[in-house]
């Protein structure tokens, strides 16, 4: 035994049994910095780098340091206060990493992260475990907790908090769903609003209002759209920021690197890791701090995130809410459904110029006639068109688009003729032909139940026909709870939309999904054919 060792031995001594000190070789540590949570193993010799010497040789980093700059690799790095103290005691007393990992059951990487400056928000319960492990007096305890708490609160700053996009449009008969959202989200009573509905039916566009309105009341809002999604907007945002989010965004979904997760099975403690994944919340966690935020997810992909890594994110992140929006559902614990239908169309034989799919509509009419005024016929066409289409806002405008070739009169008859046939935006563009194509696969995301009863339904009857759960138990045969669940399914998946009323829930098929159902079933019996 080496004299340096022999002093570190004495200096620190490792006295099994104590309520904070963990044997040397203990493996499955729990690691309370990580913002997951969960279980991070401290991993073989060599699987982080090389472990920190004993502080003997180079460059020696005194605990009262507040900016403590250390080499590595040949790069240099600020280090934040709590690391500089954490690295000034380690090194006092001839202790390695691994041993101050060992010791206090913190992960050989949590501890680097925090002597480097990449980490700089310890949770409460990990400077305990530090400052156990170090033998701090009093005094010394004092200073690493304090340092640690500066650097929670706030997160960093900015000088203006981040907003969102621009909307292009106004937003019309939505205020309702925008409000709702906007209490919800704004008082933290929701963590995860999901907003799901078919392609084209406002679900960006209603984010985007919800977003302005809780950035006006001064909440920063992170804005993050993945690929395919429509941006009809304007984007803004800080580079750094946006960075940072897509980041994290990206991970949430990004399988962990298969040399991590070998490692991580066959080190201490089992059990797969994602140390990409574990540094790009950390990173957000760091801007972000405790303060109240909004992070917009916009178009997110079907498939649920990876679990454990979303609620890290919101455990290391206390004041973040989460909206995002999606065609469907991922059926998580915490999510919110918030299921967008269409706007409400007049019932049938009324006009109502102020329904909120009316207001839609014309207000797509005069942006390719900018001169047109609505005569009592005029609106009549408009109120057919409406209900025709469902008042989905999508399918509305590219109806309107077509006016710039034929009139009302003719874009009726063309519709009644074949409502698909227009449902293609006449001036193209990004997103052109994106209901069309949800409208066709919608069935294949259906399980076989629900997809044989939207089947059944658009088999018989017509687009104005209502039906009522008792009447899908009788067309089922199913019991209540087994037919509930497959019109909920419907219902979630933008296929029906509900009406409730005084003598209880009415459901119909829209009509949009019933064309595009019958259609492929006359393409299917052609095939076969």
């Amino acid at each position: 035994m080496t004299a340096h060792t022999t002093a570190r031995s004495a200096a620190h001594p490792n006295p099994h049994g104590t309520p904070y000190d963990t044997p040397y070789g203990t493996h499955g540590a729990r690691d309370p910095f990580s913002p997951l949570g969960t279980h991070e193993t401290h991993g073989t010799h060599g699987t982080h780098g090389a472990d920190d010497t004993h502080g003997t040789h180079g460059t020696h980093l005194t605990g009262g340091t507040p900016d403590a700059r250390e080499a590595e690799g040949g790069a240099v790095r600020e280090s934040s206060r709590v690391g500089a103290l954490i690295r000034g005691h380690r090194l006092r007393i001839g202790m390695t990493q691994r041993e101050l990992a060992d010791l206090s059951t913190i992960s050989v990487r949590a501890i680097r992260d925090l002597e480097q400056g990449k980490a700089r928000r310890p949770r409460p319960d990990t400077v305990r475990l530090m400052a156990d492990a170090l033998r701090l007096g009093p005094r010394a305890r004092a200073a690493l907790e304090t340092a640690a708490q500066r650097g929670r609160p706030g997160g960093q700053g900015w000088a203006e908090p981040p907003a969102p996009p621009t909307a292009l449009h106004a937003i019309l008969g939505r205020d309702d769903e925008a409000c709702l959202l906007e209490r919800e989200l704004g008082s933290g009573a929701e963590r995860l609003a999901h907003v799901v509905g078919l392609a084209g039916v406002g679900k960006t566009r209603l984010a985007l209002e919800v977003a302005d309105r809780l950035h006006r009341a001064g909440t920063p809002v992170l804005w993050h759209a993945f690929p395919g999604a429509t941006a009809d907007y304007l984007t803004c945002g800080e580079d750094t920021v946006a960075a940072r989010v897509a980041a994290t965004a990206t991970r949430l979904w990004a399988a962990p690197d298969p040399a991590s997760a070998v490692r991580a099975a066959h080190g201490p403690g089992g059990g797969g890791g994602d140390p990409e994944g574990a540094e790009a919340v950390s990173a957000l966690a760091e801007l972000l701090g405790d303060r109240a935020a909004l992070l917009v997810l916009d178009g997110a992909p079907a498939e649920p995130p990876r679990f454990g890594l979303l609620t890290a994110l919101l455990r290391a992140c206390p004041g973040l809410r989460l909206l995002v929006t999606s065609d469907r559902p991922w059926e998580m614990p915490g999510e919110r459904i918030f299921l967008l239908s269409p706007p409400a169309v007049p019932a049938e034989g009324t006009v109502d110029r102020a329904a909120p799919a009316v207001r839609v509509f014309l207000d797509h009419v005069r942006r390719v006639r900018p001169g047109f005024g609505a005569t009592s016929a005029d609106l009549e066409r408009a109120t057919w068109i409406c209900r025709r289409l469902d008042g989905h806002p999508g399918a509305l405008a590219a109806a309107a688009s077509w006016l710039v070739l034929c009139d009302l009169d003719a874009l009726c008859r063309s519709l009644d003729a074949d409502p698909a046939a227009l449902l293609d935006h006449l001036g193209g563009g990004e997103g052109t032909g994106r209901l069309r194509t949800a409208l066709y696969a919608l069935a294949d995301r259906l399980t076989p139940g629900a997809r044989g009863l939207l089947q059944a339904l658009c088999a018989g009857g017509g687009p104005d026909d209502e039906f009522t759960l008792t009447g899908i138990t009788a067309l089922t045969g199913r019991d209540l709870p087994g037919s509930g669940r497959l019109l909920r399914e419907l219902l979630i998946s933008g296929a029906v939309r509900v009406a409730h009323e005084g003598d209880g829930s009415h459901f119909r098929v829209l009509g949009l999904v019933r064309t595009a159902c019958r259609a492929r079933t006359v393409a299917s019996v052609s095939t076969t054919s």
